[in-house]
């Protein structure tokens, strides 16, 4: 299984970016998607999850309303579109698949199988 990120940058305060993380290899039929973030010297922290067969969603508390967490079944796709994004939300960002979503997976990096490379995402003040 690999899984490649994209769509990572530089936006201001307040501004929105979209990450895409495309999934390939043997993938098991209900597989989900993690997004996590990791800033310099803080531990990697989980931002959401989907499971892609059947959209259900998790987020994280603080990106609720700001974080919006697709997926394309045909593709092997899924996206991570954030919005309203604040200095103290840069980090690498990383997508992970792994075979459930909710209250207990999405912050856990243990319970999450594979990983993308991660995509930089700054917010400048």
């Amino acid at each position: 299984v690999q899984l490649v990120e994209s769509g990572g940058g530089l936006v201001q305060t307040g501004g929105s970016l979209k990450l895409s993380c495309r999934a390939s290899g043997f993938l098991d039929p209900d597989y989900s998607i993690g997004w996590f973030r990791q800033a310099p010297g803080k531990k990697r922290e989980g931002v959401g999850c989907i499971t892609i067969t059947t959209g259900r969603t998790y987020y994280r508390s603080s990106v609720k309303g700001r974080f919006t967490i697709s997926g394309d079944n045909a593709k092997n796709t899924a996206y991570l579109q954030m919005y309203s994004l604040k200095p103290e939300e840069t980090a690498v960002y990383y997508c992970a698949l792994g075979s459930g979503c909710g209250s207990i997976w999405y912050d856990d990096p243990k319970v999450w199988d594979y990983w993308g490379q991660g995509t930089q995402v700054t917010v400048s003040s």
